[in-house]
This record gives structure tokens, sequence and C-alpha cells, in this order.
């Protein structure tokens, strides 16, 4: 019962920001994709874990943007606004679940892509590495994993 009040006002939350950013392809994609959303609120929740927004953690996000998701750099504001409002009603853990479903690739590509924003500033925080262990075992993914090249 808590579960779906919680799907139900995510749901409705989603909706609301959805309306607000209609315009814009690459936030309406997110929008549309509740996986992506939750995908990209996690790489996001990666660049804050050590408590500083380098330039370089942010250049590799838009570049994963970019290149795994199809988010043009004129859409990146917009989304990253969208993720500030889905991340206050999402937590990382509801955001994680959505994924235990997927298939072990995709999973592992969530894992890489955010060992490669923990690693853009060339340091590795404490937190950082925390909240990738704890990623890493959510998903049923190894160590391992993430650094051999997908294939």
């Amino acid at each position: 019962m808590a579960r779906e009040k919680e799907n139900s006002m995510a749901t409705g939350v989603l909706a609301r920001i959805r309306t607000l950013f209609d315009g814009d392809p690459g936030v309406r994609k997110v929008a549309d994709d509740p996986v992506l959303s939750a995908e990209l609120l996690l790489l996001f929740r990666m660049i804050l874990a050590d408590g500083t927004v380098s330039d370089s953690e942010m250049d590799t996000f838009r570049r994963i943007c970019r290149e795994a998701f199809g988010i043009s750099d004129e859409s990146l504001d917009g989304v990253v606004e969208y993720l500030n409002d889905f991340g206050y009603e999402t937590s990382g853990a509801q955001a994680l679940a959505l994924f235990g479903e997927l298939d072990v690739e995709r999973r592992k590509l969530l894992a890489r892509h955010m060992a490669e924003i923990a690693k853009a500033d060339s340091e590795l925080a404490e937190n950082e590495v925390r909240l990738l262990r704890r990623t890493l075992d959510i998903l049923g993914i190894s160590p391992v994993d993430v650094v051999k090249p997908a294939g």
C-alpha cells in the first residue's frame, strides 16, 4: 500500500514537472522514461557525493548524456533542473529499485558511468566510493564488471 502511494506520488510529480518542460525534447525524453530519469539522477548524485561539483565531473556527465543517451548540450540545463526537482521526490533506493528488473548489461553500464564520474576529478572521495559500493551491491554487480570493458 505504501509503495503504491509512493509510486502514485512520484507519477503525479513527474506529470507536473513534464508540463513545465514540454517544449524541450531532451527534458521530455528524460521525463517520459522513468529508468533514464533514475539513471541520470544517480549519476548526478555521484557528482554531488564528494560535496563539490567539479568542471571535470560535469564534463563527464555531459559526455555521458550526449553519447549514451542522445541528450543534446542545449537540453542539459533543463535536464539538470528536472533532475533537481525529480530528486527531491525520489530517494537513491527508489531510483535503484527501477534497475532490479533490467538486464545485467544495462546495470553494468550504470555502474561504469558512475565510476567515470567519480574518477573524473582525479580524486576518489570516501563518499563516492561508499555510494559506488552500495550501488554495486544493490545492482548485484561485481567491482570487476565496472573496470572490465563492455563487450
